[in-house]
């Protein structure tokens, strides 16, 4: 029996505006804003720090707390160099893929406001067969169609502008949600769904709820170091984006099997914590709700990583979403998926009890 989808008209909508929004590493601030302005219904209050992460804080004076987290930051590009003849080179922000560069649209971003350009590449007339060069990161350049490097400075262009796609969301046969920087406001959009599930249906938890969209993660991370220092939480249970290993060119002795329409991806790696992981597979089990698993060797690579190594150790776990073309402008996720890792953290949040220590001791 199929179970009723939890995703409301609202939520759609959100979750498009909240897609469509550029937040670069290190400008977040604006897709920051719109979660806020979502989650705020379903919070007590807010917590924000300097570099742009935001929470949600529910129970904020409860003693023992629980965060869920994501990441809502987007790889993008910066500004490098200016030729003579007008031509922008890059460096990233993040990892950016630059072989899916050439010919895409991209949106500088300057005070005067968006400007726009393409990545461009030699015709293929000009280049010479079997000698051809491949895209990489000293020769993918920017093209705003101005005449020299003084027209670039004018429109306002300079170095360290960051540079994002603006590639908006679409959704394919029904049930699967396309758009750049899947990777990981989805992670933020699941967890403000969690908050509002929460108030809808009158849930009253024991301990304080910190609903965590961290920044810099594409970065190192960054966010989430910051934020776990401030909040001292008890537990963290950490929602990202991992690899649909079932298209062409992936090879799933090294990158396991995971796919979509599978259900949400558990982790095993040092970092997460065994007993919380096995209390979110019991949940899993126990609710009927499909669930994947990925073995990440020594860590996650993911925000779980930061919690799990702050305040002393932090008892984090990490239920992520499986993704298509991660890091392109054509990030694909099923809806099912997204549904069934809101029912898993919301479900998993239920059976936390105040004071639980998850240690191998007791």
């Amino acid at each position: 029996m199929t179970k009723k989808s939890i995703l409301t008209e609202k939520s759609i909508d959100f979750l498009e505006r909240y897609l469509n929004n550029a937040s670069p590493t290190g400008y977040e601030w604006e897709g920051q804003k719109l979660w806020m302005e979502y989650l705020k219904p379903y919070v007590d209050t807010f917590i924000t720090d300097t570099y742009g992460t935001a929470v949600g804080v529910i129970n904020p004076d409860a003693p023992y707390k629980v965060v869920i987290e994501g990441h809502s930051d987007e790889i993008s590009w910066y500004v490098n160099y200016i030729t003579d003849n007008g031509l922008i080179y890059v460096i990233r922000n993040g990892g950016s893929d630059h072989q899916i560069a050439p010919s895409k649209w991209v949106d500088i971003h300057t005070k005067k406001g968006i400007v726009k350009g393409v990545f461009g590449w030699p015709a293929i007339h000009t280049r010479k067969q079997g000698k051809e060069e491949s895209p990489k990161l000293e020769n993918i350049f920017v093209d705003i169609g101005a005449k020299d490097k003084e027209e670039v400075e004018k429109m306002g262009v300079h170095v360290g502008c960051v540079i994002t796609y603006p590639d908006t969301f679409h959704i394919l046969n029904e049930n699967k949600f396309v758009c750049r920087a899947i990777d990981n406001r989805a992670g933020g959009f699941m967890i403000a769904e969690v908050a509002r599930l929460l108030h809808e249906n009158k849930k009253e938890l024991p301990f304080g709820l910190y609903i965590t969209n961290s920044v810099q993660e594409e970065i190192g991370l960054r966010g989430a170091e910051m934020i776990t220092q401030t909040i001292k939480p008890n537990v963290a249970i950490v929602t990202d984006v991992c690899h649909d290993t079932t298209t062409p060119m992936i090879n799933k002795i090294t990158e396991g099997h995971t796919e979509i329409g599978k259900g949400p991806v558990i982790s095993y790696a040092p970092a997460v914590q065994n007993k919380l992981r096995e209390r979110i597979i019991e949940t899993a089990e126990g609710k009927e709700i499909p669930f994947q698993r990925l073995a990440s060797s020594r860590f996650t690579g993911t925000d779980t990583d930061a919690f799990a190594y702050s305040n002393g150790g932090v008892a984090s776990a990490l239920i992520s979403l499986p993704l298509r073309y991660m890091h392109t402008t054509v990030e694909m996720i099923q809806k099912e998926d997204m549904e069934n890792v809101i029912r898993l953290i919301y479900e998993t949040l239920l059976t936390i009890k105040e004071g639980e220590t998850f240690s191998y001791f007791d």
